[in-house]
């Protein structure tokens, strides 16, 4: 999954729009809508918000896995 599905899934599960969540991460709600659209990348304080607001740490929320796990 990418950070842009990531992004548009976390929201749909917590049935918002994204003129609802920008106001709590300090953005418009059009910077939002380029992050779900993967036009653009958001810069760390950004990250930061919507980890925060998602009870998510930021690997989590960007979809990396870590540790990454030895290769067999």
């Amino acid at each position: 999954m990418t950070f842009s599905q990531h992004l548009l899934k976390l929201r749909k599960e917590r049935g918002l729009k994204q003129t609802e969540l920008a106001p709590f991460i300090g953005i418009s709600w059009r910077a939002y809508q380029t992050y779900e659209r993967g036009e653009r990348e958001p810069q760390m304080s950004t990250l930061i918000a919507l980890a925060d607001f998602y009870s998510l740490s930021l690997d989590e929320l960007v979809c990396r896995d870590w540790p990454k796990k030895p290769e067999e």
